[in-house]
């Protein structure tokens, strides 16, 4: 009768009764209120509010999800015989247990999530048996400590995520065995340091996130050994302000995000040894300028961001030496201007954020203007603070012919032009006065005699008015100091003149310096010859007590000495004797 049905409807029939037949097996394997698919053979027990796992899995499952429920223990050898299970979803539960062995036996698992659970620890050996598992979740739980040899067993892991825990402490061996492990994510632990030792253990490591940390410093060499890392992220740590200028030294990092700290300053020392760097940001952070010549090192940037920030100024030749740069993005800071002197070559650049910016739209900026139909701004056009005449005028709406007669500048010109010298005495303060007007404002610059610049800082320093300071003057301060007042138009040039006289009280104190009618060397002299004459004296008494003492006869061995020097003044006797001696043998 079978065969005949099967005949009568054709060979479709079979391969119906063959499904048909094949899901009413599987379904045999499917636990109460769990759902199962045949193809692929799925198992879903997502939000059934079970406490404890359920039994009665089909041995070949594929996939099984346990998510969202009440299980609060896994139970040693608990999915025992799902030799075929390749991914299992135990998240949203309240599990603060799990067995040693929980997993053995799932040799062909390759994906294992624990996310939001309550885990505090995780006991050595509970991976057991898991060679092949190549993703493991264990985010958001309550995970104190990473023990010594934890995923010994993972032999194959290659991406763990344990971002969103109670870490406070990863032990030097915790990850001893992850030698194919690509991916590592901390993010938002309780970590004061970065866990050195045990990261030195992930040779393969690619990627590594590390956000939302309270670590202040990057000590040097703190990711040593990972040689093979190409993505760096470090975001929202408030309280990092520092890095060691060998703190990255040894990495051969492609792309670094150092975001939404506290860094004052371009960490230039620690960047320079990244000459694999093609991305790089260093956005939200209090960063104030960009030096010029300073980012040379990094030969292949293509990307710099520095969005959100506090930057001033890009200084000329800010990204001299970086022939692949390609997109710069200086959105939402405090710039007024943009040269076109910053870059190695105004041709290679593609992309250019400077949206949100308090951009004065002169001289400066007319380069840029006359790209802005090549350049891509990534949909926000720049948009003119100043001149009054084209405040809140975006790039876009210039036309070429406006162009020269608004995107002006006008040079710098000293207002005072009239000679100053001055002659003072050592020890006076002296102030030299540069002052200038033009559009942009200059800037000032004061040359030394010697043509050095002078620094803001220091006994003699250039402020920033265009004063000169001279604090204290001395002699060797002398000779012609030069201002140059500049802009983006034009420069002009003041001299000054300063003579530093050797002050009175100076050349008293030299005279008094001599309280003696002779030099030294006449002092030396005197001295060595009287010193002389009396050893010569005493050495004459003493041979002769010698003789009178070897004489014969009753002779009482007393005798008395006395010898007086001639007065060093000259107030003895005018016979001009060297002196008196007086002897009395008794």
């Amino acid at each position: 009768m079978f065969v005949e049905s099967v005949v009568r409807w054709g060979p479709w029939s079979l391969v119906l009764l063959l499904q048909l037949g094949g899901l009413a097996v599987f379904a045999r394997g499917c636990p109460p209120r769990c759902e199962c698919q045949p193809d692929p053979k799925e198992v879903n027990c997502s939000g059934k509010y079970l406490t404890s796992a359920p039994e009665g899995f089909s041995s070949d499952a594929r996939r099984i999800d346990l998510s969202a429920n009440m299980l609060k223990t896994l139970g040693r050898r608990q999915f025992y015989g799902l030799q075929q299970l390749q991914e299992l979803n135990l998240s949203d539960n309240l599990i603060s247990m799990i067995e040693v062995k929980a997993f053995q036996g799932l040799h062909n698992l390759r994906t294992l999530c624990i996310k939001n659970n309550r885990l505090k620890i995780i006991p050595v050996g509970v991976f057991s048996g898991l060679s092949n598992l190549r993703f493991l979740d264990l985010s958001e739980n309550e995970i104190l400590v990473f023990l010594d040899y934890a995923f010994r067993e993972t032999v194959n892991l290659q991406v763990l995520d344990a971002g969103e825990n109670d870490l406070v402490f990863v032990s030097q061996r915790a990850f001893v065995g992850l030698q194919n492990l690509q991916e590592l994510n901390v993010d938002r632990s309780n970590l004061t340091s970065v866990p050195t030792e045990a990261l030195s253990q992930l040779q393969s490591l690619a990627r590594l996130r590390m956000r939302r940390l309270t670590i202040s410093a990057l000590t040097n060499n703190a990711f040593r050994r990972l040689h093979r890392l190409r993505s760096l992220q470090i975001s929202h740590w408030p309280a990092l302000d520092t890095l060691a200028s060998n703190s990255l030294i040894g990495l051969n990092l492609t792309s670094l995000v150092i975001s939404n700290c506290n860094l004052s300053a371009v960490p230039y020392p620690a960047l320079r040894h990244l000459v694999y760097l093609r991305f790089l940001d260093l956005s939200h952070n209090p960063i104030t300028a960009i030096q010029g010549n300073l980012l040379g090192d990094l030969l292949r940037l293509q990307e710099l961001h520095l969005a959100g920030g506090g930057l001033l100024r890009i200084e000329p030749g800010a990204f001299r030496g970086l022939a692949y740069f390609r997109t710069l993005n200086v959105t939402s800071n405090q710039l007024s201007t943009l040269e076109e002197s910053a870059f190695h070559s105004v041709g290679n650049l593609q992309v250019l954020r400077l949206d949100g910016n308090p951009l004065a739209c002169d001289c400066r900026l007319l380069w840029l203007v006359r790209r802005r139909l090549r350049l891509n701004f990534d949909g926000r056009q720049p948009t003119c603070l100043s001149p009054e005449a084209v405040r809140q005028r975006e790039f876009r709406d210039f036309s070429e012919k406006e162009l020269p007669g608004m995107f002006t500048c006008r040079p710098a010109r000293i207002a005072d032009r009239r000679p100053q010298e001055a002659t003072v005495e050592e020890g006076t303060t002296v102030l030299f006065s540069c002052r200038a007007d033009g559009d942009p404002a200059p800037a000032f610059t004061w040359i030394s005699p010697n043509k050095g610049v002078l620094a803001s800082a220091g006994r003699i320093r250039a402020l920033s008015n265009g004063t000169l300071e001279v604090r204290f003057a001395q002699v060797q301060d002398s000779g012609a100091y030069r201002c140059v007042a500049g802009n983006a138009a034009g420069n002009e040039t003041l001299s000054v003149d300063l003579r530093v006289t050797p002050s009175v009280a100076t050349n008293s104190s030299a005279q008094m310096a001599k309280p003696y009618p002779f030099d030294a060397k006449t002092l030396v002299i005197a001295t060595t010859m009287g010193f002389l004459s009396f050893l010569s004296s005493v050495a004459i008494c003493f041979v002769f007590m010698f003789f009178w003492s070897q004489s014969k006869g009753q002779i009482k061995h007393t005798a008395t000495i006395d010898f007086v020097p001639r007065s060093s003044m000259g107030g003895g006797g005018g016979d001009g004797d060297g002196g008196r001696f007086t002897m009395k043998l008794i």
